[in-house]
């Protein structure tokens, strides 16, 4: 049988997901292996170090590098408070006194006669690690984290920004084809993930931060309007850490797109379901998707599992296309052509026909498509 590989954009109704969860250095585990947790559960936690600031201690005292320590009136490993005298000089008339002040709340760290710096060390930052999915734990690595797994709706998106949320899907228009307007986001959307339709815009999502909504799922926005969610060019790094208040996740891509018709229905199937998200995308080497999860109370079966991934693309498949002049349209393979074919370009690439919802079909190089794994 003919075959073509191809990255896939995941669309499952039912499968098995697990999520990694790591600390950035090490820490302590706080939970163990078979442990059923909520999103919301701490599973581990550590402390990163503090910024450290320097302070030019003789210049601002007017003494040697050497007799620094005599003027000192804390010692290394001391805690000091932000603005508190931490050194001072010993003139023989009160009023010339200087005095040197700490300018955090921290420990001094180091006081050298050499350079005549002191070394301040803010206070250690905790970082917690959250379970981030309704789950099990299903592997655990000693202080640095665990693998939870739970069987959920699983839908990757185009692009994100924003990092991880966890809240109730609300299905906040009628139509996949329907604009998310302002007058559409409500009070009760407090809290909530919202599902839109084909397009938003920039100032509907300030009425969403407003409004306290946690995540939107839409099918377009706009590259111009990005920049002003942002408030400045993205370029090609990896988003998800964006502070903004808000996650975004765009299943279709950039413009005014109808959200597949599919993903519409599975997300409104699942509405009020307890769901989590996470922006977070790579479009250059070592891909990474943006992603949702809608955890299930129980177990599923078997046979209500996936089809294997990276299996190839078979006729029958569902696809995207992803390059004009059919971008963004989704469809069956209805051949596979083995022999390579010479397209409007003059190129001779490997081809695949496709068949779409009306009936239409058409001719596309098989780079201009992406797997939809159902």
């Amino acid at each position: 049988m003919t075959h073509a590989y191809t990255p896939g954009l995941r669309i499952s109704e039912r499968t098995k997901v697990a999520s990694h969860r790591i600390l950035p250095l090490l820490g302590d585990v706080v939970v163990k292996k078979g442990d059923a947790l909520k999103a919301e559960d701490i599973v581990a936690k550590t402390y990163l170090p503090g910024k450290v600031h320097a302070i030019n201690a003789v210049n601002r005292l007017g003494i040697q590098s050497k007799d620094l320590r005599e003027y000192m009136l804390k010692k290394e490993g001391d805690l000091v408070q932000k603005d508190e005298i931490i050194a001072e000089t010993k003139p023989w008339v009160k009023m010339l006194k200087t005095v040197l002040l700490s300018p955090i709340t921290g420990t001094i760290e180091t006081i050298s006669n050499v350079t005549g710096q002191v070394l301040l060390r803010e206070s250690p930052r905790p970082i917690q690690v959250f379970a981030y999915i309704d789950g099990a734990v299903i592997e655990v690595t000693e202080k640095e984290g665990v693998v939870m797994e739970t069987t959920a709706t699983f839908i990757q998106g185009i692009f994100g920004v924003g990092g991880e949320t966890v809240g109730e899907l609300a299905i906040a228009v009628d139509k996949p084809g329907d604009i998310l307007t302002a007058e559409r986001i409500q009070p009760i959307h407090k809290d909530k993930i919202i599902v839109g339709g084909a397009f938003i815009q920039h100032d509907v999502i300030d009425k969403a931060k407003k409004v306290g909504v946690k995540g939107i799922i839409v099918g377009g926005f706009d590259d111009e309007d990005l920049r002003k969610l942002l408030g400045y060019d993205l370029g090609v790094a990896i988003t998800g850490s964006e502070e903004i208040g808000i996650t975004l996740i765009i299943t279709e891509g950039f413009g005014q797109i109808h959200m597949a018709q599919r993903t519409f229905e599975l997300l409104k199937s699942r509405s009020g379901a307890k769901t989590s998200m996470n922006g977070a995308t790579q479009i250059r080497a070592g891909v990474v998707r943006p992603e949702i999860i809608i955890p299930y109370l129980g177990k599923a079966s078997g046979e209500e599992m996936e089809k294997p991934i990276n299996r190839g693309m078979e006729v029958g498949d569902p696809v995207r296309v992803i390059r004009v002049p059919y971008f963004g349209r989704i469809g069956k393979i209805k051949a596979l052509p083995f022999s390579p074919k010479t397209i409007e370009t003059e190129a001779t690439v490997r081809v695949l026909d496709v068949e779409f919802p009306d009936g239409s079909t058409a001719t596309v190089p098989r780079t201009n498509v992406e797997m939809i794994e159902t």
